[in-house]
């Protein structure tokens, strides 16, 4: 009986599912999903490989569902799918791993009880990404469980390119930048040798730009700079997140404005960006669709400061031979790579028109001293391979059901 990996991405009112199933030497997607409004209009989705619909539920409005409900019906679900696979293990995306944590690291209650230390670090994503992991230990003890991070890519930073100018108390306690989005530049970092072996062995910036964005300059594969630092909102304008901002401004709204920390914090995570500097929306889509001058400033700003931090990741670099767009709207929006390609062209990025239109995968002209690709991530496979690579020989043969405990 094949083996099978389950993914689980979980969020505040989402859980994310993927289930791999052991083919050969790799993983292959058997089905993946979600269940979304947990806690207001719950809605499940399930498509198999091909994208057909192979499961759909809702629970209509006003319906808290909650993790605990949602894990439930999906547990229920995924009966009905391992049917003919044997699951050897779950895999879950936790964004903070700390300064412990540079590697995936099978969980028990010990290391979630460390794991819930971070959640100062990353309020709005940490808490989340541990209640699956809470709940299966208790319903499903026997199922093993592994934590993959997205700060633990970022480790290979030296160390001054950590350090924020603070007392050095401050750095050792544990206040320097992490970075983020580790396991989608991991990913690419895999797979760029199939497009480019140059660039895997050279000097590359990637671009993860999704609803949050960021920015990391890979050396022959290994993260060394990201734009992200402390906090996941740090950096590039996101959809709702502001990005880098002098600290100043967060005295000025203390000490003017008398604002709190909670009303701080959901300023800058979710009042934002591409929302806040528009007005009108964070989706990118709608913004490129509007004829608002207030859409437009949005795009050009989230543009300028792409260009921005790509000259600052070149510069960490000590040159560049290639960039790759990669996300929602990298992989997505011909438009925001075209634009961040000609603003790139003092670097040596020389953008081909109709291959950035058909999305590539390459999209750079063979004149330009800088290649510039489109390469899909895949956060959920790398996590579906950590986690078997950690089971290992730790997975028995025994066939693991999902029955609630007991």
């Amino acid at each position: 009986m094949a083996q099978a990996i389950l993914v689980v991405n979980a969020g505040s009112s989402s859980i994310k599912f993927s289930l791999f199933a052991e083919r050969g030497s790799d993983l292959e997607l058997d089905c993946r999903g979600q269940i979304e409004g947990i806690s207001t209009s719950p809605h499940f989705i399930a498509r198999d490989r091909a994208g057909a619909i192979i499961g759909e539920r809702s629970w209509g409005e006003g319906v808290n569902l909650g993790h605990d409900g949602a894990l439930e019906h999906l547990r229920s679900f995924l009966r009905g799918e391992l049917k003919d696979l044997q699951l050897a293990g779950v895999g879950h995306r936790v964004v903070h791993g700390g300064l412990e944590y540079a590697e995936p690291v099978r969980v028990d209650s010990e290391v979630l009880g460390a794991l819930k230390k971070f959640i100062p670090l990353a309020p709005l994503h940490q808490p989340h990404n541990l209640t699956p992991i809470r709940l299966l230990l208790e319903r499903m003890p026997q199922v093993p469980q592994v934590a993959c991070f997205d700060t633990a890519f970022h480790r290979s930073n030296p160390e001054i390119a950590q350090w924020f100018a603070l007392p050095a108390e401050m750095h050792e306690a544990g206040v320097r930048r992490y970075g983020f989005h580790g396991l989608s530049y991991e990913y690419i970092a895999s797979v760029l040798p199939g497009f480019d072996a140059g660039a895997a062995a050279g000097r590359t910036v990637v671009l993860h730009l999704g609803n949050g964005a960021s920015m990391c300059a890979l050396d022959r594969g290994r993260s060394v700079a990201s734009t992200m630092g402390f906090t996941a909102v740090d950096g590039l304008p996101m959809g709702t997140r502001c990005g880098a901002i002098d600290p100043g401004v967060i005295l000025y709204l203390m000490s003017e404005r008398k604002m709190t920390a909670s009303a701080i914090e959901k300023l800058v995570y979710k009042q934002s960006g591409l929302l806040g500097v528009s007005g009108i929306s964070s989706d990118m889509r709608t913004l490129l669709a509007s004829d608002d001058p207030r859409a437009a400033l949005a795009v050009d700003l989230y543009v300028y400061r792409i260009g921005r931090e790509l000259g600052s990741l070149a510069a960490a670099l000590g040159g560049l031979d290639a960039i790759v767009f990669t996300a929602g709207i990298g992989e997505n929006s011909a438009a925001i790579r075209e634009r961040v390609c000609l603003a790139a062209a003092w670097l040596g990025v020389e953008l081909d028109a109709a291959a950035n239109d058909s999305r590539g995968p390459r999209i750079s002209t063979a004149r330009g001293r800088v290649s510039a690709w489109v390469i899909p991530t895949n956060e959920e496979l790398m996590i579906a391979r950590h986690t078997r690579r950690l089971l290992g020989n730790a997975v028995t043969n025994q066939e693991v059901r999902l029955n609630a405990k007991g």
